[in-house]
């Protein structure tokens, strides 16, 4: 699913339940021209600003690295841990790429609770 197909169809189910989430009272909310909402949901322009993805998703009750991701952008605070040990970082994401879901978690786990 694409990032502009995703965001149309999260609103919608929302839009369903609660009609203020139309287009128009998205767009006010989150700062943007309807028009330009309209454009992003139906793919005509490019994903928008980290700023603006992390506000619909907060509006759409969405995960914004998530969002960001199907946008193809790296959430800011992110991109600068990578910076910092640019290698290390490059080097683990493409050993992690292949395995499962929850190696990775407990790989996570194991971190954050310093058992390693």
């Amino acid at each position: 699913m694409t990032f502009s197909s995703y965001i149309r169809q999260s609103r919608e189910g929302l839009k369903a339940q609660d009609r203020r989430f139309s287009v128009r009272q998205v767009a006010q909310r989150i700062g943007v021209e309807p028009a330009y909402l309209s454009k992003i949901e139906r793919g005509d322009v490019a994903p928008p600003s980290e700023g603006k993805i992390r506000a619909l998703a907060e509006e759409l009750n969405e995960d914004p690295d998530v969002l960001l991701a199907m946008a193809g952008k790296v959430s800011s605070d992110l991109l600068a841990i990578i910076r910092k040990r640019p290698k290390l970082f490059a080097e683990l994401i493409r050993d992690l790429k292949s395995m499962p879901d929850h190696a990775i978690l407990r790989i996570a786990r194991d971190v954050r609770d310093g058992d390693w």
